[in-house]
């Protein structure tokens, strides 16, 4: 359990950016693990509609299922006193930090699917493009989370 009692922006950028990088790791092996027998992979389809896999397409779900989860970890981990009540002040952070990462992730496979049209790229490549966008997720979320809740 976390135990803040006088935490600075510093020490929440810190922690944002070690839970970032945790993720990213994490979250690429994962993905690895799921790409690996692939000889490539689409990040994007020229499409809006398709029947294809899709490297952002996947990105969408895991961005929106990790800021959920990881407010919700945030939450009932940090050990404060001014740490609000769980209804409605975090049910509601969580619920804006998961359509927050939604829209972003949405609004940008969008942009790159109609600038970029349907992109090939390697597995590796995928796991590395996987591996930033869960480690951009996870740091901004555990400091827009922190910060809030200790505000």
């Amino acid at each position: 359990m976390t135990k803040i009692s006088t935490t600075t922006n510093a020490d929440l950028l810190k922690g944002a950016l070690m839970s970032g990088l945790l993720n990213a790791i994490i979250n690429g092996a994962i993905n690895w693990f799921q790409v690996r027998g692939k000889t490539e992979l689409y990040l994007t389809v020229d499409a809006i509609t398709n029947t294809e896999h899709t490297v952002l397409g996947g990105a969408v779900m895991l961005a929106t299922s990790l800021a959920a989860i990881l407010t919700l970890i945030s939450y009932f981990t940090l050990k404060s006193d001014y740490k609000p009540p769980f209804y409605p002040k975090a049910l509601l952070l969580t619920l804006r930090n998961a359509f927050f990462a939604f829209g972003v992730m949405v609004t940008v496979s969008i942009i790159i699917q109609r600038t970029a049209g349907s992109v090939l790229v390697s597995p590796f490549t995928a796991v590395i493009i996987v591996g930033i966008i869960a480690g951009v997720v996870a740091a901004i979320v555990d400091y827009m989370t922190k910060s809030e809740l200790l505000s």
